[in-house]
C-alpha cells in the first residue's frame, strides 16, 4: 500500500502536533515547510526543509515533482501571502488543501480592546501622548513603531529585531511562548505598561498577555487578521486529522 505525501507549511504550535500525530501514523509520508523566519525553529517530529518556494507558481512545481497527494497550509494566521501562495498553488496543481488556523481570540467581560486593521493603525491609535506600551506584534513590523516615538516601548519577540526601531524609548525581550498569566502580569506591572498592541493571533501559547491585561484593567489594542483564502478550514488537530480522512480516505 503506497502511502499518502503530504506537505505541511508550518511554523506554529499546532503545526508541530499535527507532525507528531502525522509521524506517528504508518499510512502518512509527511514533509513539513518552514519558512525561516525563526533562526531556531523547535524540533519537529517530520523531516523539514526550511525557506520558500518561488511563489505560487514554484511551490506548485514542488508539489509536482514531489509527488505529493494533499497540501496543508498551518502557517501563521498573520502569514497572508504564505496562505494566498499556498491555496494558488493547489489550485494550480490540482491538488486537495486545506488550512491548519486556529480560532481568533474574542473579546470577554472585562476586557478593553480596541480594534486596529493593521499594525501600522495600532501604532496610530496609541495616540499622540506619551504612553508605555507593551508591543507584542513579533519581529518584522516591530519598526512600524518608528512612527510614534514619544512612547516607551516594550519588545517582545523570539529573535532580535533587526534593525531596531529609532526609538529614544525601548527596552526589547527575547522570549518564546508559551507564557503563563502570573509572568505576564508581573512584566506588565514592573514596565508600567497602560496599553498592549497585539496581533489577533489565537491559541494558548501567548494568550496569558490578553487575560493579565484584563486583570489589571489595561487597554489592548487588537490587530485584526486578513481575510483568508477561500479553502476549507479546521481549527484543531483532530479535526485536521478527520479532514485528511475525508479528502483521503483510507485505501
Amino acid at each position: 500500500m503506497s502511502k499518502i505525501r503530504i506537505l505541511m507549511l508550518g511554523g506554529t504550535t499546532e503545526a508541530s502536533a499535527l507532525a507528531r500525530a502525522l509521524a506517528a501514523q504508518p499510512r502518512y509520508d509527511a514533509l513539513l515547510s518552514l519558512a525561516g523566519r525563526t533562526e531556531k525553529p523547535a524540533p519537529q517530529s517530520l523531516p523539514t526543509r526550511i525557506g520558500g518556494f518561488g511563489g505560487a507558481e514554484g511551490l506548485a512545481t514542488f508539489l509536482h515533482d514531489g509527488q505529493f497527494d494533499l497540501l496543508i497550509d498551518a502557517t501563521h494566521p498573520f502569514a497572508a501571502r504564505i496562505s494566498q501562495n499556498a491555496a494558488q498553488a493547489a489550485a494550480i496543481s490540482s491538488l486537495p488543501a486545506f488550512c491548519l488556523r486556529r480560532a481568533p481570540w474574542q473579546a470577554e467581560a472585562g476586557d478593553n480592546w480596541r480594534h486596529a486593521a493593521s499594525v501600522q493603525n495600532a501604532i496610530t491609535q496609541i495616540g499622540s501622548v506619551p504612553r508605555r506600551v507593551f508591543l507584542a506584534i513579533g519581529r518584522q513590523e516591530a519598526h512600524r513603531a518608528d512612527a510614534a516615538p514619544q512612547h516607551h516601548y516594550l519588545i517582545r519577540s523570539v529573535d532580535p529585531v533587526d534593525p531596531q526601531p529609532v526609538l529614544p524609548h525601548a527596552h526589547y525581550i527575547l522570549d518564546r511562548g508559551p507564557f503563563d498569566v502570573e509572568r505576564e502580569t508581573a512584566l506588565l506591572r514592573e514596565h508600567g505598561i497602560d496599553v498592549v498592541v497585539t496581533k489577533n493571533s489565537g491559541g494558548s501559547a501567548t494568550y496569558a498577555k490578553i487575560a493579565a491585561a484584563r486583570a489589571l484593567g489595561i487597554e489592548v489594542i487588537m490587530i485584526g487578521r486578513a481575510a483568508a483564502p477561500a479553502i476549507p478550514a479546521v481549527s484543531t488537530v483532530d479535526e485536521a486529522l478527520a479532514m485528511i480522512n475525508h479528502l483521503l480516505p483510507p485505501r
